[in-house]
């Protein structure tokens, strides 16, 4: 198997436009952290994310992709995401070899870059009740907006089925 660099933005967006999904991006500098991407707040309308990249004890992946200001109960969540134990933060080389990213630059649409279903995503409810999802089209230095519904069309043309759970406190 030939190793395939990840997809970059421009990949994304043009995934993007041939679903026919209308998105804007915003960039910006580099934000590493919820509290860093606050600023932006006032010029990006919508549901801001905060994910978080687990596995249990068998090595299933999750993507949780909550809402920025959300908790999540890490003791517990796997209950509800059907983990087959307690989950644990991934590696960043796992972080790579399957969704592309690098750590503060997660983001649902590295859905993209899992052509091996490796990762489970999950959307919580929450966010997803937004009309507008903001998340960072593979790297940390811009911000994607994009219906909530789109991202779930978009979710099923990369060959995911994300779980829409209430995962936050």
């Amino acid at each position: 198997m030939t190793e395939t660099s990840p997809k970059t933005r421009d990949d994304l967006f043009l995934f993007l436009d041939g679903l026919g999904v209308a998105h804007s991006t915003k960039d910006h500098a580099p934000v590493f952290t919820v509290a860093e991407s606050v600023s932006l707040r006032d010029e990006i309308p919508g549901g801001h994310t905060k994910n978080l990249f687990v596995k249990d004890k068998k090595d299933n992946f999750f993507l949780l992709t909550v809402e920025e200001n959300a908790t999540v109960d890490l003791k517990t969540v796997h209950t509800l995401i059907g983990a087959a134990s307690k989950v644990s933060f991934g590696k960043p080389e796992k972080l790579m070899e399957y969704l592309g990213v690098i750590p503060g630059s997660v983001t649902a649409f590295g859905a993209i870059n899992d052509t091996g279903n490796n990762v489970t995503f999950v959307l919580d409810a929450d966010l997803m009740a937004h009309g507008i999802v903001n998340c960072h089209p593979l790297s940390n230095d811009a911000t994607t907006s994009i219906a909530s519904a789109d991202l779930l069309r978009f979710m099923e043309a990369t060959g995911h089925a994300p779980l829409v759970l209430k995962v936050t406190g």
